[in-house]
């Protein structure tokens, strides 16, 4: 497997980053798995990861980081492509998305509708991705996804896919060991502090991190784990109404307090429709 990528330094819009990132300059590299039989799932977890189980996979090729803003912009300007965030949202008469925004004791729900959320401006109107081209995309749907995967002549990874790519091999509890913060080191883009109220930011980032600013795993692969739940392929329950799929990796709202799930077994489900300034994906080729 290989591979490529150029290095620079990164830090955080919102506060200086306590130890220097090295950021991935030009995303875009993919590294070729071999497949064969592994094991998915945990009996030490969450019980929708149980049970630990054999899989067989055939060899595939992965994106190295999640699909960037820059990436999707390609995409849409090849394409006129237009996100289910910037259509009309059945029972809000609007565009718009989900979004995070700290409760308050007026508001205490942390997940809002914005109108004019998207991927363009994943907070809402007021916010903006220029700047921020290696930043992965978020707001868009598993449809959305799909989509550019389609005009990439590539896929959406199944679950199974995802958490061998993820693991790399490994059987700690985590991917890089069974510390969370191996010798003080934060490993991945998650909350710091206690969730919902309270973000240390240790990691530098208060929202997303561009692609590649941590270490990458032992098959190469960056961000696997925490920045942004990655979107797969694979339903996690039928549904009569709108399909659920599984989304994996957790993401920058994931903290010791609240949604441990930076874990590569950790599952979630997810509204296929639905966009989040926090859910983005990755593609892969089958070989």
């Amino acid at each position: 497997m290989a591979v490529l990528g150029l290095f620079a330094a990164c830090k955080s819009e919102s506060k200086p980053v306590q130890a220097s990132h090295q950021c991935l300059v030009q995303p875009g590299a993919s590294v070729q798995l071999n497949g064969g039989e592994t094991q998915i799932g945990s009996d030490r977890a969450y019980s929708e990861e149980a049970p630990r189980r054999a899989v067989a996979l055939a060899p595939f090729e992965i994106d190295a980081t999640e699909v960037t803003n820059a990436q999707f912009q390609i995409f849409v300007d090849a394409t006129g492509y237009v996100t289910d965030a910037e259509k009309e949202q059945p029972g809000f008469g609007a565009p718009g998305a989900a979004v995070f925004k700290t409760p308050t004791a007026t508001q205490p729900n942390w997940w809002q509708f914005v109108e004019g959320a998207n991927w363009r401006h994943p907070e809402g109107p007021e916010s903006s991705i220029a700047g921020k081209d290696n930043d992965p995309v978020v707001q868009v749907s598993l449809n959305d996804a799909r989509a550019y995967a389609m005009w990439a002549e590539r896929r959406l990874p199944s679950e199974a896919e995802w958490e061998y790519a993820a693991a790399a091999n490994s059987e700690s509890f985590y991917v890089w060991g069974d510390d969370l913060h191996p010798k003080g080191q934060v490993m991945a883009n998650s909350w710091q502090g206690a969730f919902p109220l309270q973000n240390s930011e240790a990691d530098g980032f208060r929202l997303r991190a561009p692609v590649g600013c941590f270490p990458p795993n032992d098959f190469g692969l960056y961000d696997m784990i925490g920045n942004v739940w990655e979107w797969t392929d694979t339903a996690f329950q039928d549904s009569a109404s709108e399909p659920i799929h599984v989304i994996k990796g957790g993401s920058f709202l994931c903290a010791e307090n609240y949604c441990r799930r930076y874990r590569a077994s950790a599952r979630q489900p997810q509204e296929a429709g639905l966009s989040t300034n926090h859910i983005g994906f990755r593609t892969v080729r089958s070989e």
